[in-house]
C-alpha cells in the first residue's frame, strides 16, 4: 500500500485512434483505476478553460495524455516536468490537395504557387501549422523541391482551440470542423493549394471534390511519414510517474489490453476508433487503412524513440520549440520494460 494516496487522476486524449482511446470506450482504463480507489477526470471536456489547457502544456499534476507529439514536445521544452513512457504509431492520410482548373497536378507544379498554412492566436503552440509545414515539406522532398520554392500564405484563424466548447455557431457539436478556415482560402482563391490529414482531411477533400497533388500518408520512408500525428507519445507528469509507479502500470496493462482486444476485433475497432474521431467507418478505413486494429500497439523500440527525435529537431529549427533538449533524457523505460518484465513472469 502506497503512502501517498490520491483520489483522482487527469487524463487527456486526443480525437484520434490510440490504444488509450479505445481503453477509455471498452472501460479498461476506469476498471484498472478503480481497483486502486482513483477516479478519471477528462482535460479536454472539463468546462474550466485553464484545466482543458493542460491538454496543450501539460502543467496539471497527476495526470497522463495521449495523442498528437507538438504539445507535449513543446511542454517539455518549456521545462515541464513530464516523461515519455510509450509511442504509438498508426499512419493516417496526408495529403496535398488543391481544386480542378488551378492546374496543379502534381507537386512540382506547385513551384512559384500560394500554399496556405493556418496561423492560430497566441496561447498555445500552433500544432496545426507545424504539422502543415511538415507535411508541405515531406511533399516537396520527394520532387526535390524546397520550401522557398513555394509562396507561403499565412491564413488567419478566428479563435484558439481554447475557446469555449460551447455556442451556436458549433450547432450542437463539441468541436467545429477542422480545415474549414482553409478550405475558404482555397475556394476563395486566396491560396492554391493546402495540407489535409486524417478523417477530416478526407471528409473535406471529399466535399470540395478536390484535386489530390500528392498523398504520403503511407510512404515507405518513414522520414516522409512523420509528423504531428505519426507517431503519437504517450506521457505522464514526473510526480505521477515518481510517486505512484503502480498508478503508470495500471495505465499500462488497460492499454496493452486494448492493444490485443483490437487485434481480435477488427470490424469493432473501426467502429470504436470512429466514434473517437467523430467520423463514420468508411472514412476511417480510408483514412487509416484496413489494418488499423493491428497499430494500436505501444512500445519504446528505438526506431519509434528516433522518429519522435527527427519530428522535435523540426520543430526545434522552425521555432516552434522554447529551447531545445534530449529525448533520451525525457524517455523513461521504466513501466514499459518493469511491465514486461512482470508479464512474462
Amino acid at each position: 500500500m502506497t503512502s501517498n494516496a490520491i483520489s483522482e487522476i487527469w487524463y487527456t486524449r486526443c480525437p484520434v485512434p490510440t490504444p488509450v482511446g479505445l481503453a477509455a470506450q471498452l472501460g479498461y482504463l476506469e476498471e484498472g483505476f478503480r481497483k486502486e480507489g482513483v477516479t478519471l477526470k477528462s482535460i479536454i471536456d472539463s468546462p474550466d478553460r485553464a484545466i482543458r489547457q493542460s491538454h496543450f502544456n501539460h502543467t496539471l499534476d497527476w495526470s497522463f495524455r495521449h495523442g498528437g507529439n507538438v504539445p507535449p514536445i513543446r511542454a517539455r521544452s518549456e521545462g515541464r516536468k513530464t516523461r515519455l513512457v510509450g509511442i504509438t504509431w498508426t499512419d493516417e492520410f496526408q495529403s496535398i490537395i488543391t481544386l480542378p482548373g488551378t492546374g496543379i497536378n502534381t507537386t512540382r507544379d506547385l513551384k512559384g504557387r500560394r500554399f496556405g498554412i493556418a496561423r492560430r492566436p497566441e496561447g498555445i503552440v500552433d500544432f496545426m501549422r507545424a504539422t502543415a509545414l511538415k507535411g508541405l515539406l515531406s511533399a516537396l522532398s520527394l520532387e526535390g523541391l524546397a520550401l522557398d520554392d513555394v509562396e507561403i500564405i499565412d491564413i488567419a484563424l478566428a479563435d484558439s482551440v481554447l475557446a469555449t466548447q460551447e455556442g451556436p455557431s458549433l450547432f450542437g457539436l463539441k468541436r467545429r470542423q477542422a480545415y474549414g478556415e482553409e478550405i475558404a482560402a482555397l475556394l476563395c482563391g486566396d491560396v492554391d493549394a493546402i495540407y489535409v490529414k486524417g478523417t477530416a482531411g478526407i471528409s473535406v477533400a471529399n466535399l470540395i471534390g478536390a484535386v489530390q497533388v500528392a498523398e504520403f500518408g503511407f510512404h515507405p520512408d518513414p522520414k516522409i511519414r512523420i509528423n504531428s500525428g505519426s507517431p503519437r507519445v504517450l506521457t505522464v507528469d514526473e510526480l505521477l510517474t515518481e510517486e505512484r509507479p503502480d498508478l503508470v502500470h495500471r495505465l499500462l496493462e488497460a492499454i496493452y489490453k486494448a492493444g490485443d482486444w483490437a487485434q481480435a476485433h477488427p470490424d469493432e475497432t473501426r467502429r470504436f476508433v470512429a466514434r473517437e474521431a467523430g467520423a463514420t467507418e468508411e472514412q476511417v478505413l480510408a483514412a487509416n487503412g484496413p489494418e488499423v486494429h493491428r497499430h494500436l500497439g505501444l512500445g519504446l523500440e528505438p526506431e519509434l524513440v528516433e522518429a519522435v527525435g527527427h519530428y522535435k529537431n523540426f520543430l526545434r529549427d522552425f521555432g516552434f520549440l522554447a529551447a531545445d533538449f534530449d529525448i533520451a533524457d525525457w524517455v523513461d523505460r521504466r513501466h514499459v520494460d518493469g511491465f514486461h518484465t512482470r508479464a512474462v513472469a
